[in-house]
Protein backbone atom coordinates (compact mmCIF):
# COMPACT_ATOMS: atom_id res chain seq x y z
CA UNK A 1 0.00 0.00 0.00
CA UNK A 2 1.27 3.19 -0.81
CA UNK A 3 2.14 6.01 2.31
CA UNK A 4 -1.10 8.17 0.64
CA UNK A 5 -3.43 5.19 1.01
CA UNK A 6 -1.95 4.33 4.11
CA UNK A 7 -2.34 7.90 5.30
CA UNK A 8 -6.11 7.70 4.23
CA UNK A 9 -6.91 4.55 6.03
CA UNK A 10 -5.50 6.45 9.41
CA UNK A 11 -7.76 9.36 9.11
CA UNK A 12 -10.48 7.11 8.22
CA UNK A 13 -9.61 5.06 11.30
CA UNK A 14 -9.50 8.27 13.68
CA UNK A 15 -12.81 9.17 12.70
CA UNK A 16 -14.29 5.97 13.82
CA UNK A 17 -12.17 6.37 16.84
CA UNK A 18 -13.08 9.70 17.60
CA UNK A 19 -16.89 8.97 17.55
CA UNK A 20 -16.73 6.99 20.16
CA UNK A 21 -16.03 3.55 18.21
CA UNK A 22 -13.58 1.16 17.72
CA UNK A 23 -13.15 -1.16 14.24
CA UNK A 24 -12.29 -5.05 14.29
CA UNK A 25 -9.54 -6.92 12.00
CA UNK A 26 -12.01 -8.34 9.44
CA UNK A 27 -13.55 -4.75 8.89
CA UNK A 28 -10.17 -3.13 8.98
CA UNK A 29 -8.89 -5.69 6.10
CA UNK A 30 -12.00 -4.98 4.33
CA UNK A 31 -11.54 -1.25 3.81
CA UNK A 32 -7.84 -1.55 3.50
CA UNK A 33 -8.96 -3.95 0.23
CA UNK A 34 -11.52 -1.37 -1.18
CA UNK A 35 -9.53 1.50 -0.68
CA UNK A 36 -6.82 0.08 -3.40
CA UNK A 37 -9.44 0.72 -6.00
CA UNK A 38 -11.83 3.41 -4.74
CA UNK A 39 -11.37 6.85 -3.51
CA UNK A 40 -11.06 7.53 0.71
CA UNK A 41 -14.11 9.83 -0.12
CA UNK A 42 -16.39 6.96 -0.85
CA UNK A 43 -15.14 5.20 1.86
CA UNK A 44 -15.31 7.90 4.39
CA UNK A 45 -19.18 8.75 3.16
CA UNK A 46 -19.90 4.90 4.18
CA UNK A 47 -17.45 5.27 7.41
CA UNK A 48 -19.61 8.33 8.17
CA UNK A 49 -23.15 6.47 6.68
CA UNK A 50 -22.09 3.65 9.30
CA UNK A 51 -21.54 5.79 12.58
CA UNK A 52 -25.19 7.79 11.85
CA UNK A 53 -26.52 4.39 11.80
CA UNK A 54 -24.54 3.22 15.04
CA UNK A 55 -25.32 6.12 16.70
CA UNK A 56 -29.07 6.07 16.41
CA UNK A 57 -29.19 2.42 17.61
CA UNK A 58 -30.99 2.21 21.31
CA UNK A 59 -27.75 0.06 22.76
CA UNK A 60 -24.67 0.67 20.73
CA UNK A 61 -21.99 -1.60 20.11
CA UNK A 62 -18.52 -0.77 20.85
CA UNK A 63 -16.82 -2.19 17.53
CA UNK A 64 -17.45 -1.19 14.07
CA UNK A 65 -17.63 -4.86 12.19
CA UNK A 66 -16.88 -6.01 8.85
CA UNK A 67 -20.92 -7.17 8.18
CA UNK A 68 -22.16 -3.15 8.44
CA UNK A 69 -19.33 -2.65 6.42
CA UNK A 70 -19.76 -4.81 3.26
CA UNK A 71 -23.80 -3.75 3.59
CA UNK A 72 -22.76 0.04 3.43
CA UNK A 73 -20.10 -1.02 0.52
CA UNK A 74 -22.27 -3.09 -1.39
CA UNK A 75 -24.40 -0.01 -2.18
CA UNK A 76 -21.67 2.09 -3.72
CA UNK A 77 -18.99 -0.32 -4.83
CA UNK A 78 -21.89 -2.83 -7.00
CA UNK A 79 -18.70 -4.47 -8.43
CA UNK A 80 -17.65 -5.68 -5.68
CA UNK A 81 -17.21 -9.60 -6.38
CA UNK A 82 -18.54 -12.36 -3.43
CA UNK A 83 -14.95 -14.10 -3.47
CA UNK A 84 -13.01 -10.92 -3.18
CA UNK A 85 -15.33 -10.24 0.19
CA UNK A 86 -14.82 -13.86 1.13
CA UNK A 87 -10.87 -13.12 0.51
CA UNK A 88 -11.03 -10.44 3.11
CA UNK A 89 -13.02 -12.42 5.16
CA UNK A 90 -10.59 -15.62 5.76
CA UNK A 91 -6.91 -14.31 4.31
CA UNK A 92 -7.18 -17.53 2.41
CA UNK A 93 -9.99 -16.96 -0.07
CA UNK A 94 -13.21 -19.49 -0.34
CA UNK A 95 -13.20 -21.25 3.32
CA UNK A 96 -13.44 -24.67 3.10
CA UNK A 97 -16.86 -26.38 3.28
CA UNK A 98 -16.33 -30.09 4.74
CA UNK A 99 -20.07 -30.82 3.28
CA UNK A 100 -19.30 -30.42 -0.21
CA UNK A 101 -16.94 -33.36 -0.16
CA UNK A 102 -19.82 -35.82 1.47
CA UNK A 103 -22.28 -37.57 -0.75
CA UNK A 104 -26.11 -36.55 0.06
CA UNK A 105 -27.57 -39.73 1.69
CA UNK A 106 -31.40 -38.97 2.15
CA UNK A 107 -34.15 -41.06 1.66
CA UNK A 108 -37.87 -40.81 2.15
CA UNK A 109 -39.43 -42.77 4.33
CA UNK A 110 -43.52 -41.11 4.51
CA UNK A 111 -45.15 -38.45 2.70
CA UNK A 112 -48.33 -38.24 2.00
CA UNK A 113 -48.51 -36.52 -1.31
CA UNK A 114 -49.57 -39.13 -3.37
CA UNK A 115 -51.90 -41.27 -1.23
CA UNK A 116 -54.23 -38.74 -0.47
CA UNK A 117 -57.95 -40.17 -1.34
CA UNK A 118 -60.60 -38.84 0.77
CA UNK A 119 -63.98 -37.87 -0.18
CA UNK A 120 -65.22 -36.43 3.42
CA UNK A 121 -68.17 -38.93 2.89
CA UNK A 122 -69.13 -40.57 6.77
CA UNK A 123 -67.89 -43.77 5.54
CA UNK A 124 -64.84 -41.70 5.11
CA UNK A 125 -64.85 -40.42 8.61
CA UNK A 126 -65.96 -43.93 10.18
CA UNK A 127 -62.71 -45.41 8.49
CA UNK A 128 -60.70 -42.71 9.52
CA UNK A 129 -61.85 -43.27 13.16
CA UNK A 130 -61.11 -47.19 13.41
CA UNK A 131 -57.79 -46.62 11.74
CA UNK A 132 -56.76 -44.43 13.90
CA UNK A 133 -57.69 -46.65 16.76
CA UNK A 134 -56.18 -49.77 15.05
CA UNK A 135 -53.06 -48.04 14.91
CA UNK A 136 -52.84 -46.33 18.16
CA UNK A 137 -54.64 -50.00 19.98
CA UNK A 138 -51.27 -52.08 18.16
CA UNK A 139 -48.53 -49.05 19.80
CA UNK A 140 -49.99 -49.39 22.92
CA UNK A 141 -50.04 -53.26 23.05
CA UNK A 142 -45.91 -52.60 22.53
CA UNK A 143 -45.84 -52.07 25.95
CA UNK A 144 -45.47 -54.76 28.08
CA UNK A 145 -47.95 -53.28 30.88
CA UNK A 146 -50.91 -53.15 28.28
CA UNK A 147 -50.36 -56.49 26.60
CA UNK A 148 -53.04 -58.21 28.93
CA UNK A 149 -55.22 -55.36 28.31
CA UNK A 150 -58.66 -55.97 27.54
CA UNK A 151 -61.86 -54.44 25.54
CA UNK A 152 -64.05 -51.82 27.30
CA UNK A 153 -66.97 -54.55 26.81
CA UNK A 154 -65.44 -57.20 28.82
CA UNK A 155 -64.37 -54.53 31.72
CA UNK A 156 -68.07 -53.72 32.51
CA UNK A 157 -69.08 -57.62 32.38
CA UNK A 158 -66.78 -57.98 35.47
CA UNK A 159 -67.89 -58.36 38.59
CA UNK A 160 -67.66 -55.01 41.22
CA UNK A 161 -64.14 -54.98 42.90
CA UNK A 162 -62.17 -56.94 39.80
CA UNK A 163 -59.22 -55.32 38.65
CA UNK A 164 -59.14 -54.76 35.37
CA UNK A 165 -57.41 -53.13 32.01
CA UNK A 166 -58.19 -51.93 28.60
CA UNK A 167 -57.37 -49.70 25.59
CA UNK A 168 -59.95 -46.89 24.73
CA UNK A 169 -60.51 -44.13 23.06
CA UNK A 170 -61.71 -40.64 24.83
CA UNK A 171 -64.93 -39.18 23.73
CA UNK A 172 -66.09 -37.38 26.70
CA UNK A 173 -64.39 -35.52 29.53
CA UNK A 174 -66.36 -33.19 32.32
CA UNK A 175 -64.39 -31.93 35.24
CA UNK A 176 -66.05 -31.69 38.78
CA UNK A 177 -64.96 -31.14 42.32
CA UNK A 178 -65.03 -35.27 43.49
CA UNK A 179 -62.77 -35.67 40.08
CA UNK A 180 -63.00 -36.10 36.59
CA UNK A 181 -65.41 -38.27 34.11
CA UNK A 182 -64.60 -39.96 31.27
CA UNK A 183 -66.24 -41.10 28.02
CA UNK A 184 -64.63 -43.70 26.46
CA UNK A 185 -65.22 -46.64 23.81
CA UNK A 186 -63.76 -48.79 21.32
CA UNK A 187 -65.20 -51.13 18.72
CA UNK A 188 -67.32 -53.24 20.71
CA UNK A 189 -68.75 -51.01 23.54
CA UNK A 190 -68.48 -47.77 25.78
CA UNK A 191 -68.39 -46.89 29.41
CA UNK A 192 -67.78 -43.98 32.15
CA UNK A 193 -64.53 -44.33 33.85
CA UNK A 194 -64.60 -42.04 37.40
CA UNK A 195 -60.90 -40.62 38.10
CA UNK A 196 -61.16 -39.57 41.44
CA UNK A 197 -59.96 -35.99 43.06
CA UNK A 198 -57.54 -37.48 45.38
CA UNK A 199 -55.87 -40.35 43.19
CA UNK A 200 -53.06 -38.34 42.95
CA UNK A 201 -51.13 -38.58 39.98
CA UNK A 202 -53.56 -40.46 38.29
CA UNK A 203 -56.30 -37.28 38.35
CA UNK A 204 -52.84 -35.53 37.13
CA UNK A 205 -52.66 -37.71 34.19
CA UNK A 206 -56.56 -37.41 33.82
CA UNK A 207 -56.57 -33.52 33.22
CA UNK A 208 -53.42 -33.85 30.61
CA UNK A 209 -55.91 -36.11 28.88
CA UNK A 210 -57.51 -34.46 25.50
CA UNK A 211 -60.28 -36.06 23.56
CA UNK A 212 -59.68 -38.49 20.69
CA UNK A 213 -56.88 -39.86 22.60
CA UNK A 214 -56.31 -43.55 22.75
CA UNK A 215 -55.30 -44.97 26.04
CA UNK A 216 -54.89 -47.48 28.81
CA UNK A 217 -56.82 -47.42 31.73
CA UNK A 218 -55.84 -49.91 34.77
CA UNK A 219 -59.30 -49.53 36.95
CA UNK A 220 -61.29 -51.18 39.36
CA UNK A 221 -65.10 -52.08 38.63
CA UNK A 222 -67.21 -50.24 40.48
CA UNK A 223 -71.26 -50.14 40.77
CA UNK A 224 -73.43 -50.80 37.59
CA UNK A 225 -71.53 -49.97 34.88
CA UNK A 226 -68.97 -47.48 36.57
CA UNK A 227 -65.23 -47.97 35.96
CA UNK A 228 -63.07 -46.42 38.41
CA UNK A 229 -58.96 -45.80 37.00
CA UNK A 230 -56.20 -46.37 38.83
CA UNK A 231 -53.75 -45.53 36.44
CA UNK A 232 -53.76 -44.25 33.01
CA UNK A 233 -51.40 -45.26 30.32
CA UNK A 234 -50.15 -43.41 26.99
CA UNK A 235 -48.73 -44.94 24.09
CA UNK A 236 -45.72 -43.01 24.21
CA UNK A 237 -42.20 -43.66 22.82
CA UNK A 238 -39.85 -46.23 24.47
CA UNK A 239 -36.80 -45.21 25.97
CA UNK A 240 -33.87 -45.53 23.56
CA UNK A 241 -30.57 -44.77 21.41
CA UNK A 242 -30.80 -42.75 18.74
CA UNK A 243 -29.34 -43.58 15.46
CA UNK A 244 -26.49 -41.68 15.01
CA UNK A 245 -24.84 -40.13 11.58
CA UNK A 246 -21.19 -42.25 10.68
CA UNK A 247 -19.96 -38.46 9.42
CA UNK A 248 -20.07 -35.15 11.39
CA UNK A 249 -22.86 -33.43 8.76
CA UNK A 250 -25.28 -31.20 9.97
CA UNK A 251 -28.64 -30.14 9.33
CA UNK A 252 -30.20 -26.54 9.79
CA UNK A 253 -33.52 -26.00 10.79
CA UNK A 254 -35.77 -23.80 9.85
CA UNK A 255 -39.25 -22.50 9.46
CA UNK A 256 -42.39 -20.16 9.38
CA UNK A 257 -39.96 -17.67 6.80
CA UNK A 258 -43.76 -15.67 6.03
CA UNK A 259 -42.21 -14.27 2.50
CA UNK A 260 -44.45 -11.57 1.42
CA UNK A 261 -44.94 -10.35 5.27
CA UNK A 262 -44.53 -6.84 6.14
CA UNK A 263 -42.90 -8.30 9.22
CA UNK A 264 -40.90 -10.99 7.01
CA UNK A 265 -37.02 -10.53 8.55
CA UNK A 266 -35.00 -9.86 5.27
CA UNK A 267 -32.08 -8.93 6.68
CA UNK A 268 -31.52 -11.42 9.25
CA UNK A 269 -32.08 -14.04 6.64
CA UNK A 270 -29.46 -12.43 4.52
CA UNK A 271 -27.16 -13.21 7.33
CA UNK A 272 -28.19 -16.99 7.40
CA UNK A 273 -27.81 -16.89 3.74
CA UNK A 274 -24.50 -15.48 4.34
CA UNK A 275 -23.14 -17.55 7.26
CA UNK A 276 -24.21 -20.88 5.65
CA UNK A 277 -21.57 -19.50 2.47
CA UNK A 278 -19.41 -18.58 4.60
CA UNK A 279 -19.27 -14.86 5.32
CA UNK A 280 -20.54 -14.28 8.62
CA UNK A 281 -19.47 -15.03 11.69
CA UNK A 282 -16.48 -16.26 13.62
CA UNK A 283 -14.03 -19.07 12.74
CA UNK A 284 -15.95 -21.61 14.97
CA UNK A 285 -19.17 -20.42 13.58
CA UNK A 286 -17.69 -20.73 10.10
CA UNK A 287 -16.74 -24.38 10.80
CA UNK A 288 -20.20 -24.98 11.92
CA UNK A 289 -21.56 -23.61 8.07
CA UNK A 290 -18.97 -25.78 6.45
CA UNK A 291 -20.40 -28.62 7.86
CA UNK A 292 -24.34 -28.15 6.68
CA UNK A 293 -24.98 -30.30 4.43
CA UNK A 294 -29.13 -29.97 4.82
CA UNK A 295 -31.71 -27.68 5.17
CA UNK A 296 -34.76 -28.41 5.95
CA UNK A 297 -37.78 -25.75 6.22
CA UNK A 298 -41.13 -27.37 7.71
CA UNK A 299 -43.60 -25.19 6.23
CA UNK A 300 -44.81 -21.25 5.68
CA UNK A 301 -42.50 -20.46 3.79
CA UNK A 302 -45.01 -17.77 2.45
CA UNK A 303 -47.20 -15.40 4.37
CA UNK A 304 -49.97 -16.39 1.38
CA UNK A 305 -53.14 -14.54 0.59
CA UNK A 306 -56.44 -14.60 2.65
CA UNK A 307 -54.96 -16.76 5.65
CA UNK A 308 -56.44 -14.52 8.11
CA UNK A 309 -58.61 -11.62 7.78
CA UNK A 310 -57.33 -8.52 7.64
CA UNK A 311 -53.74 -10.39 6.04
CA UNK A 312 -53.91 -8.33 3.12
CA UNK A 313 -53.05 -5.08 4.99
CA UNK A 314 -50.21 -6.71 6.48
CA UNK A 315 -48.53 -7.62 3.19
CA UNK A 316 -45.46 -6.44 1.61
CA UNK A 317 -46.31 -8.74 -1.41
CA UNK A 318 -49.70 -9.41 -2.14
CA UNK A 319 -49.46 -12.14 -5.20
CA UNK A 320 -49.12 -15.46 -4.29
CA UNK A 321 -47.15 -16.60 -6.66
CA UNK A 322 -44.25 -13.59 -6.75
CA UNK A 323 -44.25 -14.21 -2.92
CA UNK A 324 -42.99 -17.95 -3.99
CA UNK A 325 -40.51 -16.26 -6.71
CA UNK A 326 -39.25 -14.29 -3.77
CA UNK A 327 -38.31 -17.32 -1.44
CA UNK A 328 -37.23 -18.99 -3.98
CA UNK A 329 -34.78 -16.00 -5.18
CA UNK A 330 -33.42 -16.36 -1.67
CA UNK A 331 -33.33 -19.88 -1.04
CA UNK A 332 -30.98 -20.18 -4.20
CA UNK A 333 -28.46 -18.22 -2.14
CA UNK A 334 -27.98 -21.50 -0.57
CA UNK A 335 -24.79 -23.26 -1.41
CA UNK A 336 -25.01 -25.86 -4.15
CA UNK A 337 -23.43 -28.48 -1.92
CA UNK A 338 -26.67 -28.23 0.40
CA UNK A 339 -30.08 -30.39 0.00
CA UNK A 340 -33.44 -28.17 0.54
CA UNK A 341 -36.08 -30.26 2.12
CA UNK A 342 -39.51 -28.08 2.55
CA UNK A 343 -43.09 -29.08 3.57
CA UNK A 344 -45.37 -26.96 3.56
CA UNK A 345 -47.34 -25.35 6.21
CA UNK A 346 -51.00 -23.72 6.84
CA UNK A 347 -50.14 -20.50 5.02
CA UNK A 348 -48.69 -22.49 2.06
CA UNK A 349 -50.75 -22.59 -0.94
CA UNK A 350 -51.58 -26.07 -0.45
CA UNK A 351 -55.12 -28.05 1.34
CA UNK A 352 -55.02 -26.45 4.77
CA UNK A 353 -56.69 -30.36 6.30
CA UNK A 354 -53.96 -32.67 7.73
CA UNK A 355 -51.93 -34.49 5.93
CA UNK A 356 -50.89 -31.61 3.22
CA UNK A 357 -49.79 -32.84 -0.03
CA UNK A 358 -46.45 -31.33 -1.24
CA UNK A 359 -46.41 -27.80 -2.90
CA UNK A 360 -47.01 -27.87 -6.24
CA UNK A 361 -44.33 -27.26 -8.66
CA UNK A 362 -46.17 -24.46 -10.49
CA UNK A 363 -45.21 -21.99 -7.42
CA UNK A 364 -41.65 -23.36 -6.72
CA UNK A 365 -40.20 -23.82 -10.49
CA UNK A 366 -37.38 -21.64 -10.07
CA UNK A 367 -36.23 -23.79 -6.81
CA UNK A 368 -36.62 -27.34 -8.12
CA UNK A 369 -34.54 -26.09 -11.48
CA UNK A 370 -31.74 -26.31 -8.53
CA UNK A 371 -32.05 -29.85 -8.91
CA UNK A 372 -31.13 -30.44 -4.90
CA UNK A 373 -34.85 -29.20 -3.90
CA UNK A 374 -37.10 -31.88 -1.93
CA UNK A 375 -40.72 -30.93 -1.76
CA UNK A 376 -42.68 -33.05 0.59
CA UNK A 377 -46.02 -33.39 2.35
CA UNK A 378 -46.61 -32.33 5.39
CA UNK A 379 -45.97 -34.40 7.67
CA UNK A 380 -42.95 -36.24 6.34
CA UNK A 381 -40.65 -39.08 7.63
CA UNK A 382 -37.06 -39.09 6.09
CA UNK A 383 -33.32 -40.73 7.02
CA UNK A 384 -30.77 -38.72 6.90
CA UNK A 385 -27.51 -40.78 6.78
CA UNK A 386 -29.40 -43.18 8.85
CA UNK A 387 -30.54 -40.90 11.69
CA UNK A 388 -34.75 -40.40 11.10
CA UNK A 389 -36.28 -37.32 10.94
CA UNK A 390 -39.97 -36.69 11.32
CA UNK A 391 -40.92 -33.14 9.73
CA UNK A 392 -44.11 -31.63 10.95
CA UNK A 393 -45.32 -28.11 10.42
CA UNK A 394 -46.77 -28.29 13.96
CA UNK A 395 -50.72 -26.30 13.54
CA UNK A 396 -51.72 -28.42 16.24
CA UNK A 397 -49.58 -27.27 18.88
CA UNK A 398 -52.38 -24.66 18.87
CA UNK A 399 -54.84 -27.04 20.20
CA UNK A 400 -52.64 -28.72 22.45
CA UNK A 401 -51.36 -25.15 24.12
CA UNK A 402 -55.06 -24.13 24.35
CA UNK A 403 -56.47 -27.61 25.80
CA UNK A 404 -53.87 -28.46 28.59
CA UNK A 405 -52.65 -27.04 32.10
CA UNK A 406 -49.18 -25.76 31.76
CA UNK A 407 -48.57 -25.72 28.31
CA UNK A 408 -47.31 -22.16 26.55
CA UNK A 409 -46.39 -21.21 23.09
CA UNK A 410 -43.16 -19.82 25.44
CA UNK A 411 -42.03 -23.28 25.59
CA UNK A 412 -43.28 -25.47 22.24
CA UNK A 413 -40.99 -28.36 22.46
CA UNK A 414 -43.31 -29.82 25.65
CA UNK A 415 -46.54 -29.75 23.95
CA UNK A 416 -43.90 -31.40 20.64
CA UNK A 417 -43.26 -34.34 23.69
CA UNK A 418 -47.08 -34.47 24.41
CA UNK A 419 -47.26 -35.34 20.84
CA UNK A 420 -44.30 -38.43 21.10
CA UNK A 421 -46.25 -39.46 24.31
CA UNK A 422 -50.01 -39.27 22.45
CA UNK A 423 -47.82 -40.94 19.35
CA UNK A 424 -50.43 -39.08 17.27
CA UNK A 425 -49.63 -35.62 15.76
CA UNK A 426 -52.96 -33.84 15.83
CA UNK A 427 -55.03 -35.96 18.99
CA UNK A 428 -57.80 -33.42 18.83
CA UNK A 429 -60.33 -33.58 16.14
CA UNK A 430 -62.56 -30.78 15.62
CA UNK A 431 -60.51 -28.16 17.19
CA UNK A 432 -58.73 -25.64 15.15
CA UNK A 433 -56.89 -28.34 13.57
CA UNK A 434 -58.53 -29.11 10.17
CA UNK A 435 -57.39 -33.16 9.84
CA UNK A 436 -59.39 -34.73 6.57
CA UNK A 437 -60.79 -38.21 7.15
CA UNK A 438 -58.23 -40.25 4.95
CA UNK A 439 -58.49 -44.27 5.01
CA UNK A 440 -55.35 -44.33 6.41
CA UNK A 441 -54.41 -42.14 9.76
CA UNK A 442 -50.68 -40.56 8.56
CA UNK A 443 -50.74 -38.59 11.56
CA UNK A 444 -49.96 -41.50 13.70
CA UNK A 445 -46.32 -41.86 14.59
CA UNK A 446 -45.15 -45.27 14.06
CA UNK A 447 -41.85 -45.10 13.55
CA UNK A 448 -40.11 -43.57 16.67
CA UNK A 449 -37.88 -40.45 15.26
CA UNK A 450 -34.41 -39.43 16.21
CA UNK A 451 -35.32 -35.74 15.58
CA UNK A 452 -38.68 -34.60 15.73
CA UNK A 453 -38.78 -30.81 13.72
CA UNK A 454 -41.91 -28.73 13.59
CA UNK A 455 -42.47 -24.75 13.59
CA UNK A 456 -45.19 -23.18 13.42
CA UNK A 457 -45.24 -20.86 16.54
CA UNK A 458 -42.44 -18.77 16.22
CA UNK A 459 -40.50 -19.32 19.15
CA UNK A 460 -37.28 -21.80 19.59
CA UNK A 461 -37.19 -24.68 21.70
CA UNK A 462 -35.60 -28.06 21.77
CA UNK A 463 -35.75 -30.52 24.41
CA UNK A 464 -34.19 -34.76 24.66
CA UNK A 465 -37.40 -36.96 24.91
CA UNK A 466 -36.51 -40.66 25.43
CA UNK A 467 -33.61 -40.67 23.12
CA UNK A 468 -35.59 -38.34 20.58
CA UNK A 469 -34.26 -34.57 20.04
CA UNK A 470 -37.09 -32.34 19.83
CA UNK A 471 -36.88 -29.20 18.00
CA UNK A 472 -38.89 -26.36 17.12
CA UNK A 473 -37.36 -24.23 14.70
CA UNK A 474 -39.01 -20.54 15.19
CA UNK A 475 -39.28 -18.31 12.34
CA UNK A 476 -38.09 -15.49 10.51
CA UNK A 477 -41.10 -12.77 11.19
CA UNK A 478 -41.40 -10.67 13.94
CA UNK A 479 -43.95 -10.13 16.03
CA UNK A 480 -47.53 -9.87 14.76
CA UNK A 481 -50.45 -7.73 16.07
CA UNK A 482 -52.21 -10.94 16.31
CA UNK A 483 -49.28 -12.03 18.55
CA UNK A 484 -48.80 -8.93 20.47
CA UNK A 485 -52.97 -9.13 21.04
CA UNK A 486 -52.36 -12.72 22.42
CA UNK A 487 -49.32 -11.99 24.59
CA UNK A 488 -47.36 -14.59 22.55
CA UNK A 489 -43.67 -13.01 22.29
CA UNK A 490 -41.56 -14.90 19.45
CA UNK A 491 -37.97 -15.02 19.38
CA UNK A 492 -37.63 -15.26 15.48
CA UNK A 493 -34.29 -15.33 13.40
CA UNK A 494 -32.23 -18.09 15.66
CA UNK A 495 -31.59 -21.33 13.62
CA UNK A 496 -30.91 -24.30 15.39
CA UNK A 497 -28.50 -26.55 13.81
CA UNK A 498 -28.25 -30.11 14.76
CA UNK A 499 -25.14 -32.64 14.38
CA UNK A 500 -26.43 -35.51 13.00
CA UNK A 501 -23.23 -37.68 14.64
CA UNK A 502 -24.04 -36.51 18.03
CA UNK A 503 -27.80 -35.02 17.68
CA UNK A 504 -26.37 -31.88 19.72
CA UNK A 505 -27.69 -28.49 18.96
CA UNK A 506 -26.32 -25.05 18.10
CA UNK A 507 -28.06 -22.18 18.46
CA UNK A 508 -27.03 -19.58 15.98
CA UNK A 509 -28.39 -15.92 16.25
CA UNK A 510 -28.57 -13.93 13.26
CA UNK A 511 -30.57 -11.30 14.91
CA UNK A 512 -27.93 -8.97 16.01
CA UNK A 513 -25.86 -7.82 13.28
CA UNK A 514 -22.54 -7.80 15.42
CA UNK A 515 -22.08 -11.06 15.60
Amino acid sequence: MHRSEDRSLQRIVSTIIKAGYQIDEDAFQLLRKISEGKTVEDLEDVVRDVIREIDALPERPLFISRLLLEEKLRRVIPELKETEELAIRTGKGLPKFYAKEVEADLEVVEDPTNQIASTGSLKDYMEYFQDRFRRLSRLLRQRMDVKDATSVSDAIKTTQGSKVKFVCMIRGKRETEKGIFLEVEDFEGEATVYVPSGSGETINKARNLILDQVICIQAVKGKSDLLIAEDILMPDIPLRKPNKAPLPVYAALISDMHVGSKMFMEDEFKRFSAWLNGRFGDRRLTEIAGHVKYLIITGDIVDGVGVYPQQFDELEIKDIYEQYKVAAEFLEQTPDHIEIIIIPGNHDAVRRALPQPAIKAEYVEPLQELGRVHLLGNPSMILLHGVRVLLYHGRSLDDVTSLLPNMSFQEPEKAMRFLLQSRHLAPAYGERTPISPEKRDFLVIEDVPDIFHAGHVHRLGYINYRGTLIVNSGAWQEQTEYQREMGHTPNPGIVPVVNLQTLEVTSIDFTSRWS
